[in-house]
């Protein structure tokens, strides 16, 4: 049975231990392990840098078990998604692990980002143009995406042959 590593910033959820059981069934619906970061047991006692660095390395052992990875990328605490998602996704691409994202798109990043004439946010920055609805790194590099985890694992499921 594959193992996906469930990436997002779902564990922040105030319903995050419900999300990762729901996820992690929906995963056993179509013939898939999840592997939910909060399965991971934080030991007591620990400082809060101690506690930040077993998270980190606990969480890397998780993904590096996993065969491939769905990662949710939706907006988080702003237009973009969860910078540690983020860290995940490209951790698991530069291990060779397929990525399948998910999230409800809102059109390509200059539908969702406001810029001028220019192309150029408030800030001057750049808003590419690429058509794509997230960064480039990551729209080229996830193997496929949808908009629901139902939907994602299901093409998930199908892109590893089960």
């Amino acid at each position: 049975m594959p193992r996906i590593y469930l990436a997002g910033p779902d564990v922040f959820r105030p319903d995050a231990i419900e999300r990762g059981a729901r996820l992690k069934r929906l995963c056993a619906e179509h013939g898939l392990e999840g592997l939910y970061p909060l399965d991971n047991r934080l030991p007591p006692g620990l400082t809060p840098a101690a506690a930040a660095r077993w998270i980190l390395e606990a969480n890397i052992a998780l993904l590096r078990s996993a065969d491939a990875v769905l990662a949710n990328l939706e907006p988080f605490r702003g237009l973009e998604p969860d910078s540690g998602t983020v860290f995940e996704v490209g951790m698991a691409v530069a291990l060779g692990k397929p990525v399948w994202a998910c999230f409800a798109p809102a059109g390509d990043l200059r539908a969702q980002v406001p810029h001028g004439a220019d192309g150029r946010d408030a800030r001057g920055w750049l808003v590419e143009d690429f058509g794509l609805p997230r960064n480039l790194m990551l729209a080229c590099s996830w193997t496929g995406y949808d908009a629901t985890p139902e939907a994602a694992l299901a093409g998930l499921a199908r892109h590893l042959g089960v």
